[in-house]
């Protein structure tokens, strides 16, 4: 029941071709089911060309950072794109503030390289970052909302710990929690998934792909390999691997980030939109087999500590 009930807060358009799912916020606001990150594979580097090419084969969701050092080829990827505003989501993250400024003044930095008047929702991107600061650079994230440069606001790679700390003195509630999610993180990771859910915080995932391109012949392997088999029965497409991960994080309610610089990739992540549902026990089968093993790969050294 509960997978169930998570779908049915996802709604697509009636377009197959260019499904777009998306799934509400607890502050109103919508957010679509699929980004494309600039971090990565395009961290520090120039990632025009990708942009354009996430948005011409459908991606409407843009992940940036401060941190990623390109959010000004972000910016240009976006116009060269033709794009109206109003049909894009973009994210950016707080880095560690410099001293002497404020988090507002690193958001209108941000926004002067996107060449943007707002961002759809703005993240505090590592809490370790803000140590003893994180209530007052929270307040901070509710001013700017509240001047309208930025939509929505959440958070990235916060534990329990560090979200009942802002929870504490929250006039509003963050509306996203972007953490390294995929199967080998699925237990590690449900203390702080059980206390989203209890606020209606929306869980975003990044290094999704992570048990196949990452950490390839663990016990998730023929799980995936054999509901990839049954989908592909089902309808008659081509399914990979990576669209059955992509289904799984669909099917718990979880955004997917993910990037890539082929065009190929990106039309194989929009296509999973399309794509049949998992059933509840292809679900709890890779529940169980990600169980086995635990595997970070990101900010581990202090997530894990």
């Amino acid at each position: 029941m509960v997978i169930l009930s998570a779908l049915r807060r996802f709604a697509s358009n009636k377009s197959r071709a260019m499904a777009s799912l998306t799934t509400p916020l607890n502050d109103g606001k919508q957010i679509p089911w699929l980004g494309f990150g600039t971090g990565t594979a395009l961290y520090t580097k120039d990632a025009t060309e990708a942009i354009k090419v996430a948005i011409a084969n459908g991606v409407t969701h843009l992940d940036g950072a401060q941190m990623y050092a390109n959010e000004d080829s972000l910016g240009a990827g976006i116009i060269a794109s033709g794009k109206p505003r109003s049909e894009l989501f973009v994210t950016t993250k707080l880095a560690k503030v410099p001293e002497g400024k404020t988090v507002r003044d690193t958001l209108v930095e941000s926004l002067k390289k996107l060449q943007l008047d707002y961002v759809d929702l703005f993240l505090i991107h590592v809490p370790i970052q803000h140590e003893g600061k994180l209530q007052s650079v929270w307040k901070e994230f509710e001013a700017l909302q509240k001047e309208g440069l930025a939509r929505s606001i959440g958070v990235s790679n916060f534990r329990v710990k560090d979200l009942n700390e802002i929870l504490e003195v929250a006039t509003v509630i963050p509306a996203v929690n972007q953490i390294e999610y995929h199967p080998y993180v699925y237990k590690a990771s449900q203390p702080v998934i059980e206390l989203q859910k209890k606020h209606n915080i929306v869980t975003a995932s990044y290094g999704g792909l992570t048990p196949i391109v990452r950490h390839k012949g663990g016990p998730v392997d023929p799980v995936l390999s054999s509901i990839r088999e049954r989908l592909e029965k089902d309808s008659g497409k081509k399914v990979t691997e990576g669209q059955v991960l992509g289904l799984w994080l669909r099917a718990l309610g979880v955004v997917e980030i993910t990037t890539s610089s082929k065009a190929e990739r990106v039309r194989e992540y929009v296509a999973t939109q399309s794509l049949p549902e998992l059933t509840q026990e292809e679900v709890q089968a890779i529940n169980e087999a990600g169980s086995k093993v635990h595997h970070r790969v990101f900010m581990k050294d202090w997530i894990d500590a």
